[in-house]
């Protein structure tokens, strides 16, 4: 299911004619301004997300975490998920998929895996008889992509175009 949904979007970002305008900037000056710390709002809570999932699974430190964490691991996951979703919106919606240079590609490739990783973290978690690592292949993936997207967007525009204010 996963697979299906990033071709699903891969496929869609491929033909669809992008339109080439901004759809909310919210409280921003710009939607780019609004695309680069909604990014970066997700990469930390990804970042939070693989450290709660790391400590759950036992993998960081010695025991599982206090009994906060589950709780606080899904909400962070959620915030995410929802700072993510305008940001995919509108890179679909008004740019397509693109392949003007690898840093493009790259971002397209990984955005398009993300949410299929996500789709399938999202299945695993909620099937009972899921193993420990297909839940946690499902997890890194879908870090890895999610690093990848924030690495060619939301870096590349702090170092490479300016800092942008709200």
């Amino acid at each position: 299911m996963g697979a299906a949904v990033a071709l699903a979007l891969g496929v869609y970002g491929n033909v669809h004619d992008p339109t080439g305008r901004s759809l909310v900037t919210l409280a921003f000056t710009a939607t780019i301004n609004l695309k680069v710390w909604f990014a970066t709002i997700a990469m930390t809570l990804a970042l939070f997300q693989a450290a709660s999932g790391a400590k759950m699974f036992g993998k960081l430190g010695s025991g599982h975490g206090p009994s906060w964490l589950p709780r606080a691991h899904r909400a962070s996951g959620t915030l995410a998920f929802l700072f993510a979703i305008p940001v995919a919106y509108h890179c679909l919606w008004a740019l397509g998929f693109q392949d003007t240079s690898a840093r493009v590609i790259a971002h397209g490739t990984a955005g398009c895996v993300f949410f299929g990783a996500l789709a399938a973290k999202v299945l695993i978690v909620r099937d009972k008889g899921s193993r420990a690592f297909a839940f946690q292949l499902a997890g890194g993936l879908l870090f890895a992509a999610l690093t990848v997207v924030w690495l060619t967007s939301a870096l590349w525009f702090f170092t490479h175009v300016e800092f942008p204010g709200f």
